[in-house]
């Protein structure tokens, strides 16, 4: 049942469509994740003075907390497993791509706030069917915070957890009750966790995979290479073709999993930054699908194929190359950073599913949906693993397809919006040119 339901939720007609979003507004920008980094790098780390409720970093690291989660480990691990080591050359495409969709997302959302996240642009820009594809995408978003966002996370949490002796039970009445705490206090209370956990968590992760890296350095060349040639597999004819699409579908689906680009999610976590233009924070979207996908996922790909062994598969994957450098200690590492980054996404979606019931209902059911939280945080430590990713990414479906219908609607909008932008950028860097040139003479 779970698993017909995914195939139509979450198939490749859909993935299909994200890939073309991705493809869209790449080319319409101009591939601006390729031409102006320096923009949506700079954008991350300057910090604007008068914002709103919450920070641009603290967005950020929401944000961030919301896509880095046990996707980066677990999810780079399975996509191996299943699409082998050429999934990861389509998480690389997805990742890209998903900067230009996730830069559209955040200029419409900062240009439509009459409700939180996407909400506003998917109820503006569908014209007479706005109303029911906004409704749609806010029981989507309860949905999957639900299954995605909680079950999933806590699930691979506690496997993780299991492993440095600590039990089921426990891991699921204290990830509970973190969940409910922070669906009652919302974003303001969320950013609070996340803007110290994310940097945290990310310098460990980083630190370790490196570390990694550098012992199994001579297998470095051979790994970088098998991915290519996974990617594409040009041997066998047929099956040949048959692994090709597979890598293919693997990667796209868990990149996907990993960066949210074409789920909109993100969105919600810059609903409450003020002093920043729209572009500024599509800029910031482009920076958080880059250190999620490109440079996280990757590293974990290059660790696993550095020391893969042919007798595992799934999590274990990562586990056994980390051990394998680092002995008991690595093992402790990536088991921990398994829990954080689980952490950290609950804490993110946690805070997205409270927005999308607060849309359906007119600002109640906080306590309704806290108590829900903590339920499904509490739950997903207890079901099998297969099950919540069937059921996560279904929920990820329905966010999907009105957030892509809004996209596509509204394209014009965030190609007008970058180039009003730009042109306003020029005539800044004339004036400044011409002052300077007048002070030199």
């Amino acid at each position: 049942m779970l698993e017909a339901l995914r195939s139509l939720l979450w198939g490749w007609p859909v993935l299909g469509l994200l890939v073309a979003a991705g493809v869209y507004f790449s080319c319409s920008t101009g591939f601006l994740q390729l031409r102006r980094p320096g923009r949506w790098l700079g954008a991350a780390w300057r910090q604007p003075p008068g914002e709103g409720k919450i920070s641009s970093f603290q967005a950020l690291t929401a944000a961030l907390a919301g896509s880095i989660g046990t996707g980066n480990i677990v999810g780079v691990a399975a996509a191996i497993t299943v699409g082998g080591p050429g999934a990861l050359f389509w998480m690389w495409v997805s990742g890209l791509l998903g900067m230009g969709t996730v830069f559209a997302e955040n200029v419409l959302a900062a240009r439509h706030r009459e409700a939180a996240g996407m909400l506003g642009a998917i109820r503006q820009g569908c014209r007479r069917w706005g109303r029911p594809l906004a409704a749609l995408y806010a029981g989507g978003c309860v949905l999957s915070s639900l299954a995605m966002g909680n079950m999933a996370q806590t699930q691979a949490a506690a496997a993780a957890l299991s492993s440095l002796g600590v039990p089921a039970g426990g891991t699921a009445l204290a990830l509970g009750l973190l969940a409910f705490f922070v669906a009652r206090g919302g974003l303001a209370r969320g950013v609070k966790i996340t803007e110290r956990l994310v940097p945290c968590m990310t310098l460990l992760f980083l630190g370790a995979s490196l570390g990694v890296l550098w012992v199994f350095r001579e297998n470095l060349p051979r790994a970088v290479a098998s991915i290519f040639q996974g990617a594409f597999c040009p041997r066998a004819g047929a099956g040949g073709a048959a692994g090709a699409l597979l890598a293919m579908g693997t990667g796209i689906s868990r990149g996907v999993f990993t960066n949210e680009a074409g789920l909109g999610s993100a969105a919600f976590a810059y609903q409450e930054v003020e002093g920043r233009t729209p572009v500024e924070l599509g800029y910031m979207g482009m920076f958080q699908v880059f250190v999620d996908t490109l440079l996280l996922c990757t590293v974990t790909g290059l660790c696993i194929l550095c020391c893969r062994s042919p007798l595992l598969e799934g999590a274990q994957l990562t586990l056994y190359a980390f051990s394998a450098a680092w002995g008991p200690v690595g093992g402790g590492a990536v088991s921990l950073c398994t829990a954080l980054f689980a952490v950290a996404t609950l804490v993110a979606w946690s805070c997205y599913g409270r927005e999308g019931l607060f849309y359906l209902t007119r600002g109640r059911g906080g306590t309704v949906y806290a108590v829900g939280a903590g339920v499904a945080a509490a739950l997903g430590c207890l079901l099998p693993l297969e099950t919540v990713l069937q059921l996560g990414d279904a929920m990820n479906g329905l966010l999907a397809l009105p957030n892509l219908t809004a996209l596509f609607l509204a394209r014009r909008e965030v190609r007008r919006t970058l180039q009003e932008e730009e042109r306003r950028e020029h005539r800044r860097g004339t004036r400044q040119g011409a002052r300077e040139l007048f002070i030199k003479f």
